[in-house]
């Protein structure tokens, strides 16, 4: 048996030697020669699972290690007895804490009080839901929308998206890429869509391809945009210079890039090769990450709880540091991902709060932060 594995996939070194041989290989340089004879593929989204790469192989399983599933011709996987398998949920925590920390980053540059505002969350999966909690605990008003659940639950509470167009301060999207059909998302954002918009400030952490880059360019031109915060782009790493040089919050497709998120994607892509093929590792884990060293004092005193949020996340995960990285290294777009250093989910850090009041500790707690009252 052969499995080829994306070498950018951690904790998986090791694990299938015993079953199998294996080849480890840049996801974007796999190609149809390496899987000639592999049945099985363990990959991330920078190895397009398509015909040309996938006919005439032995592949028989494709698990990838990420939520996303686009980059697998699922058509062609199906018409030809492949299976796949996605690591569904596994870094939506950390894309639901970049949003906070992208939301407290808006709150302070344009001095607004998230709890004045509406936000419409567009997808409503494992991230939108956690969005969701996040949003309602800062007290936003929350439109959720989420057109396949809202058929199929008959859920009255989601928002047809002309209803959060015309409602919403801030639009938060959280879609899954779908080229056709009735749930069609490819450039759902597009001219027609900005001129809806109430919204001046859009958040995109799901894929690029949602939003159409030069509607959004010509939308924030013409300030029907007023902050933008773009983690995924159309054409990635070839990501368009002029929307980056318009963009106030811009990042590198890494907004699910914790440390949990990918150990995470490891060991659902690891049970799901164990439970194809019968390897006896159904129960397999990645185990005993590192403990935080670093600890985090604040004191709450005097402060309103979006204040200590800013002076805690600044420690945690400053977003602006991956901002200004990608603003200076137009170019290396790709070598900023694939060399990202994993960060840490808030509940891997100690955070000793004096003088905390209750609603502070409430809040926190809500946020999964590790409390530690001194």
């Amino acid at each position: 048996m052969k499995i080829v594995i994306d070498d950018k996939i951690p904790f998986i070194n090791g694990v299938f030697e015993p079953f199998a041989d294996v080849v480890y290989k840049a996801g974007s340089e796999i190609s149809r020669i390496d899987l000639l004879d592999a049945e099985a593929l363990v990959t991330r989204t920078r190895t397009i699972c398509d015909a040309k790469i996938l006919k005439g192989t032995k592949v028989k399983l494709i698990a990838s290690a990420t939520i996303g599933f686009d980059h697998i011709d699922t058509d062609f996987c199906s018409r030809n007895n492949i299976a796949w398998a996605n690591a569904d949920g596994c870094n939506s925590s950390a894309v639901a804490q970049y949003v906070l920390a992208a939301l407290l980053q808006i709150s302070q540059q344009c001095n607004i009080n998230l709890d004045k505002m509406t936000i419409g969350i567009i997808g409503v999966g494992n991230v939108g839901k956690k969005v969701e909690t996040i949003c309602r605990t800062l007290g936003m008003n929350v439109l959720l929308c989420d057109a396949p659940r809202k058929k199929n639950e008959k859920n009255m509470s989601f928002a047809d998206i002309d209803k959060v167009a015309e409602n919403a301060d801030i639009i938060s999207l959280h879609l899954p890429l779908n080229q056709v059909g009735e749930y069609k998302t490819y450039h759902l954002f597009n001219d027609k869509m900005f001129e809806m918009l109430k919204a001046k400030i859009l958040i995109n952490t799901s894929r690029g391809e949602i939003v159409e880059t030069n509607a959004l360019n010509s939308a924030i031109k013409n300030r029907k945009i007023a902050f933008t915060v773009v983690d995924v782009w159309e054409n990635e790493p070839k990501i368009n210079k002029i929307l980056l040089s318009l963009v106030n919050l811009a990042t590198p497709h890494i907004a699910g890039y914790s440390l949990e998120g990918k150990a995470a994607g490891t060991t659902m892509a690891v049970q799901a090769i164990s439970k194809f093929f019968n390897l006896g590792l159904e129960n397999w884990q990645v185990k005993n990450l590192p403990e935080v060293e670093q600890k985090i004092i604040v004191d709450c005193c005097d402060k309103s709880v979006i204040n200590v949020l800013q002076d805690i996340i600044k420690s945690v995960y400053n977003i602006m540091l991956d901002n200004d990285l990608l603003k200076q290294n137009v170019d290396d777009f790709e070598e900023l991902r694939s060399n990202y250093r994993l960060r840490r989910e808030f509940a891997s850090y100690k955070i000793f709060a004096k003088n905390l009041t209750d609603e502070q500790k409430k809040i926190l707690n809500l946020l999964d932060f590790n409390l530690i009252e001194s």
